[in-house]
């Protein structure tokens, strides 16, 4: 079990604190094909009253994408990406009280989310993508998530696998850090996220999860998100069929302890109400004196 260090990221709307307890951030995906959710928050109005909800809900912050990047999925630009994405920026402005994360791998993507009012920026290809993204990171002091992928979204899962993933995740992240650091992004702007299902085998995700404190010895918060992720399906799959991605809630919560125990300071999740008590009750088992005495 993991001692979490703590870490201060400062944002435009004040400080989060990181490590005291863990911080649930809420999935909202403006895509037509999402697999968590089949696209029915595709629509501008459908997406704010999930917006909203997922923040009644009690998460701390909501992460937003307007790109699938699940595995076999082929790229978005960013004039349809843009299009997708700002309306409901534009609708949340002075609605939503929680920080808003916008999830793109595009430097003019995160430019405009962030002079919209998104205040974080999640890059899933670790800036490989598109490096110029940690200038636009830099220049809004926004902080920036540096995830893990190995290979392409619409490949990913289909080319050869890393021997040992925990490496090469390790080197990966490394390489990301060197790159956002040479485009004037400070480092405590910097959290990693080792790319759960993006790239790897299942048993791989398993035993990142089981070694995140590998990759907390980097020296940066960091964000685990495994909700309703296919290793989950097979796992909890019968008669050679996955589980579908809403009947997996429960091999998240048991993943989403995991991550908190072994490290973890943001969880990204779609079940927020549920895996808010999932957390609180993981962070009493990571540091008993947060639990109620009596």
């Amino acid at each position: 079990m993991s001692t979490r260090r703590k870490y201060k990221l400062q944002l435009r709307s004040g400080t989060l604190a990181l490590g005291e307890r863990t911080l649930v951030m809420g999935v909202l995906n403006v895509t037509p094909d999402s697999f968590s959710d089949g696209g029915i928050f595709f629509k501008p109005r459908a997406a704010v009253r999930q917006a909203l909800a997922i923040e009644a809900a009690g998460a701390h912050l909501l992460d937003i994408g307007a790109e699938s990047t699940r595995p076999g999925s082929s790229g978005t630009s960013a004039a349809e990406e843009l299009r997708r994405l700002l309306p409901v920026l534009e609708a949340l402005a002075g609605r939503l009280r929680i920080p808003i994360s916008v999830d793109t791998r595009k430097a003019l993507v995160a430019e405009a989310a962030l002079a919209a009012g998104a205040q974080i920026v999640n890059d899933v290809s670790g800036l490989r993508h598109d490096p110029a993204l940690a200038r636009v990171a830099a220049k809004y002091r926004a902080p920036l998530i540096l995830m893990h992928m190995r290979g392409q979204p619409a490949t990913m899962q289909q080319t050869p696998f890393a021997r040992a993933a925990l490496p090469d995740v390790r080197e990966g992240l490394r390489r990301s850090i060197a790159t956002a650091r040479e485009q004037g992004l400070r480092k405590s702007q910097i959290l990693l996220d080792p790319g759960i299902g993006f790239g790897k085998s299942w048993r791989q995700n398993y035993q990142l999860l089981a070694g995140l404190e590998e990759i907390a010895r980097l020296g940066f918060p960091l964000v685990v998100g495994t909700s309703r992720k296919g290793f989950l399906g097979a796992t909890l799959g019968r008669d050679g069929q996955s589980a579908p991605a809403k009947k997996r809630i429960w091999g998240t919560a048991a993943t989403v302890t995991a991550s908190i125990l072994h490290g973890a300071h943001i969880v990204r999740v779609h079940d927020v109400r549920e895996m808010l008590e999932v957390a609180r009750v993981s962070d009493c088992v990571l540091r008993p004196q947060l639990s109620p005495d009596r």
